[in-house]
Parts: structure tokens; C-alpha cells; sequence
């Protein structure tokens, strides 16, 4: 069969398209720009998907493939949603990070502070929080957390009315670039109480199983695309500043989008096995000590595609 007609009969798969300002911003421009898919079987629909919306799309079948965090995950799942996690895509890259010239050196100097975050049912917020707690602090008794979107998170820090804000890349390096010193990787906190060596997964691709189970090939085929992506920019983590564009820097910002290569990379996830499999499990498990769920699910939240 011709290319053409090939790509013509594969049915599109409906893939959620991350908004500039996020890291899988990345995903789409470099496997244009690296001609990653080359099978005429996988025709890729990026569809601009909200995460506060993307249960929903995925339920109303107007997303095939979404990407989701533990505890979020978990919460849907107590409350009845069939969608699971198959696949890689980011691990977590939250930062803690101070003004310029701030008295404050590490999180626990933060006690009694004021700090700013995405929604407190954001993964962003829920793992810093989950971190926070192994290594024994409790972010929602030992500081004031002021919740708000990523640009009025960023007003507030850059007006010098929070303490300290917990964030995810770009807009990390894109502070750092301004003056803003790290004093905490949300990653590192976790590495460091539980002594496992990996970042822990932020999100993984998601899907609901009766999508997976009808589409097991195309599944496939989307994991090793995406193992291929995030393994070309963990092999080139300067391919990164080729697309800072996309990812919301703009273009007078040069600093920040030097600092994405080395920063970012490591967050582009390419493990899919027992050791994710853990880290997920033992993410679920604090959440419910923490109440942030109600409980642990009955199932496993994930699968091979």
C-alpha cells in the first residue's frame, strides 16, 4: 500500500498537546523537527487538552491519550474512572525557589513562611507535598500556601508578596534566569527519604482501558515514540534550546533557555517497569496517609501498553 494511502486508512490517535509554559511542550515540535515517526500506521491528532478538563475528554472520548499523575489518578479512580497509565513522560521537576538576595537556604528555613503553588489538587503541588512530608514537613500545617495559576504564582513572587514559590519547569529556569536562587528539587527531597537514586514520575500517558485493550498495537507504538523523544533529549539536552520558543520562553529571555538543557533533560522520562511501578505505589500509599485521597485504590493504576 502507498504511504499516502497508509496514512490515509490509520485511524488518528487523539493525543493531548501540552500548552507552552510545560515541559511536554517539548514533545511535539522535536518529533516534527526529528522525524521520530516515521510509521504511516501512528497518525498523531495533538489536541490542546486543560488538565483540569482532560478526565473528562478522555471519558467523552474526545481524547484517546492524556497524561496523568499518581495521585490524581488515584483520586479519579476511587470515584470510579477506568483510566490508567501505560506509558513515560515526565518525571518530576518541581523547584523550590526564593528571591534574590532571600535569607532562605532549604525548605525547612520556610517553616512558618509564606509560599506560592499551582491548585492544591495540581500534581505540582500534591508530590511537593508528599516529599515534603517524608522528609517531615507538612505543607499544609507548617506553611501558608497561597494556590493560584503559574502566572499569578509568578506575579506574587516577582512582587516579593510569597516567601518562596514551588514551580515546574520552564518558568523555574525562567526565574533562575532573572535572580531567583533554587534552594530544593522536589525530586532530590523525595531521593533523599525514601534513598531510592531515580527521579520520581510526575506524569505518565494515560488512557482509558477499554481504549488500550481495542488499541494495544497503536499503544505500543505511542510509548516507543515517546521513549524515543525523551531518550533524544536526554542523549542532546540541547535540542531543548531549539525549542524554547514553543515552550513559552520568548525570545529575549536567552539566559533561561540556556539553562533548559542542563535543568531539563533529566525529567524526560524513558523507564517503564517495576522500579516506576514502585514509585507510583509508594506515592498512592502517602497520599492516603496524608488524606489527600481517601484511600488506596483497588486496583493498580497502571500497565504495559
Amino acid at each position: 500500500m502507498p504511504l499516502r494511502q497508509a496514512m490515509a486508512a490509520a485511524p488518528a490517535v487523539r493525543i493531548t498537546l501540552p500548552a507552552p509554559g510545560s515541559a511536554g511542550s517539548a514533545w511535539q515540535p522535536l518529533i516534527d523537527q526529528l522525524k521520530l515517526n516515521a510509521d504511516p500506521g501512528l497518525v498523531l491528532d495533538w489536541v490542546v487538552a486543560d488538565p483540569g478538563k482532560m478526565q473528562t475528554q478522555l471519558t467523552a472520548g474526545a481524547l484517546d491519550i492524556g497524561v496523568f499523575g499518581a495521585t490524581g489518578l488515584a483520586a479519579l479512580a476511587n470515584r470510579g474512572s477506568d483510566i490508567v497509565l501505560f506509558g513515560p513522560a515526565l518525571n518530576n521537576h518541581g523547584r523550590w525557589l526564593v528571591p534574590a538576595h532571600s535569607p532562605y537556604q532549604k525548605p525547612r528555613d520556610l517553616l512558618g513562611k509564606t509560599i506560592a503553588s499551582t491548585a492544591e489538587t495540581s500534581e505540582t503541588y500534591q508530590q511537593a507535598r508528599i516529599a515534603a512530608s517524608l522528609s517531615g514537613i507538612d505543607l499544609k500545617k507548617d506553611v501558608k500556601v497561597i494556590f493560584g495559576s503559574p502566572t499569578a504564582n509568578l506575579a506574587l513572587f516577582e512582587r516579593g508578596d510569597v516567601d518562596a514559590i514551588i514551580t515546574l519547569e520552564p518558568t523555574a529556569s525562567r526565574l533562575v534566569g532573572r535572580g531567583a536562587v533554587e534552594i530544593a528539587r522536589v525530586a532530590d527531597i523525595w531521593k533523599q527519604a525514601t534513598g531510592l537514586t531515580d527521579d520520581p514520575i510526575l506524569v505518565g500517558l494515560a488512557a482509558n482501558r477499554s481504549w488500550l485493550d481495542a488499541n494495544r498495537e497503536t499503544a505500543a507504538k505511542v510509548v516507543a515514540l515517546f521513549k524515543r523523544v525523551n531518550g533524544a533529549i536526554q542523549e542532546r539536552p540541547q535540542l531543548l534550546a531549539t525549542v524554547s520558543a514553543q515552550m513559552g520562553l520568548k525570545a529575549d529571555e536567552t539566559r533561561a533557555a540556556a539553562l533548559l538543557p542542563a535543568r531539563l533533560a533529566p525529567a524526560y522520562a524513558t523507564a517503564w517497569d517495576e522500579q516506576v511501578f514502585g514509585t507510583i505505589d509508594k506515592q498512592v500509599d502517602v497520599a492516603a496517609k496524608l488524606g489527600i485521597i481517601e484511600r488506596i485504590p483497588a486496583g493498580k493504576l497502571y500497565r504495559q501498553a
